[in-house]
C-alpha cells in the first residue's frame, strides 16, 4: 500500500495504521491477530479505535448494511475487532482468557457482515 492509499473512509485516516492487522472478515482470524499481538500493542489499538467508535457507528449507521462499500466493511471491521481486544486490554490485561491453558472454544457464528 503506498503512503497516500486510503482503505478507510474519508474522515477515519488516522485509523489506517490499524487496517492491515485488524479489518479481518472473521472472528477466528481476528482472535488469531489479538492472540499474537502483546497487550501493550492491543491497547494501542483500542485506545485509538475507542476514541472512534460513534463517529464510526454514526458513519455507518447511515449506510445499507446489506451492502456497504468496501472501505465500510473495513472500518465495520475494525471495530468488531476492538470489540475483541475489549476484555483482553480492560479485564484480563493479557491477550489470552486467564487460567485458560490450551482451551479454546471455536465460535461457528459469525455477524452478518
Amino acid at each position: 500500500m503506498s503512503a497516500t492509499a486510503r482503505t478507510l473512509p474519508d474522515g477515519f485516516a488516522d485509523l489506517e495504521p490499524y487496517v492491515a492487522d485488524w479489518a479481518r472478515s472473521t472472528r477466528q482470524e481476528r482472535y488469531e491477530v489479538r492472540l499474537s499481538k502483546t497487550i501493550d500493542e492491543l491497547a494501542d489499538f483500542y485506545d485509538a479505535i475507542a476514541k472512534r467508535d460513534e463517529q464510526a457507528i454514526g458513519y455507518l449507521d447511515e449506510l445499507d448494511l446489506n451492502d456497504l462499500p468496501e472501505d465500510a466493511t473495513r472500518l465495520l471491521q475494525l471495530l468488531y475487532s476492538m470489540i475483541l481486544v475489549s476484555y483482553p486490554v480492560n479485564v484480563f490485561l493479557q491477550p489470552r482468557i486467564p487460567d485458560s491453558g490450551a482451551a479454546f472454544f471455536d465460535m461457528v457464528a459469525e455477524p452478518a457482515i
